[in-house]
């Protein structure tokens, strides 16, 4: 498939490759590589159906963002071990990945992707169906009065974005149209459910196969607290990680940081903690 990617730096600078999360785009790290104090050539795709890469008519499945991955890979670094860091969604894929290729990766990060929550065998006739129904009415964009319109969207859902980043992250979001609306320029059969169970003993089995050093980024207000465990009290944070540090336990040699002053899209509230975390962390392998 036709894949946009997006570099910074001088090839001949140690690489980095970022993936990003559900409905972002691979510009979504301009503000985490402005932050980068060292020479590094990032690499960070739009995933498939996503930002300005092609569309896969027949819908969307986990591990073919796991083949894309490896097919970037042996693109831009073949034969090399790579240091890779995901953002939610990028996040699994990312760890995914280690499991399965574990001799590939140098270092790995994860950005507020710890899994999702673990599903009963039982769920999997009611999910099928639902995914069934769905695929009769597919699912469509509203179109927005304009970039600015995005914008406002972007910081509904993210209070702590500031308007000039709001106004960047539109312009990569969304496209304008000839009537001067615009439409988000990712495929909405992203929106359609999964039929599929989520098992997390296959995930922790995965998890256990990384063989390289892994760093774990919280954000300290992530909504996936909540999620990971739904008996966690909100406004509890080191009570709250225990969902996720019980999770990070199945990673031999894993840690986990917390990034304050943070929610979900942590790369976009603290660039500047974020690097701090990870580029001493990369640069030490």
């Amino acid at each position: 498939m036709r894949h946009h990617v997006l570099t910074w730096g001088d090839p001949s600078s140690p690489r980095l490759f970022l993936l990003h999360g559900w409905m972002d785009v691979g510009a979504s790290f301009q503000f985490l590589v402005d932050a980068l104090a060292s020479p590094w050539y990032v690499i960070a795709p739009d995933l498939r159906g996503f930002g300005r890469s092609a569309w896969q008519p027949q819908g969307y499945w986990y591990h073919d963002y796991v083949a894309d991955l490896e097919a970037l890979a042996d693109h831009f670094a073949p034969g090399e071990r790579i240091n890779l860091a995901g953002h939610s969604l990028g996040g699994n894929v990312v760890m995914h990945y280690a499991g399965v290729r574990p001799a590939r990766i140098a270092r790995l990060v994860s950005l507020d992707g710890f899994g999702i929550p673990d599903e009963s065998p039982a769920a999997a006739v009611g999910k099928a169906a639902k995914w069934l129904d769905a695929l009769k009415a597919p699912p469509a964009w509203k179109p927005y009065r304009d970039l600015d319109a995005v914008a406002d969207r972007l910081q509904q859902n993210n209070p702590r974005l500031p308007r000039d980043k709001a106004r960047f992250l539109a312009a990569h979001w969304a496209t304008v149209r000839a009537d001067g609306q615009a439409e988000l320029v990712s495929d909405p059969r992203h929106r359609l459910p999964f039929p599929t169970v989520y098992r997390m003993e296959e995930i922790v089995r995965l998890w256990n196969a990384i063989a390289a050093p892994t760093l774990w980024v919280a954000a300290a207000e992530t909504h996936l607290l909540k999620w990971l465990d739904p008996a966690n009290n909100p406004t509890g944070h080191e009570r709250n990680f225990d969902g996720i540090r019980a999770r990070i336990a199945h990673i031999p040699g894993a840690r986990l940081e917390i990034v304050s002053g943070a929610g979900h899209m942590l790369h976009h509230d603290q660039p500047a903690a974020v690097a701090r975390l990870i580029e001493p962390f990369f640069a030490a392998g």
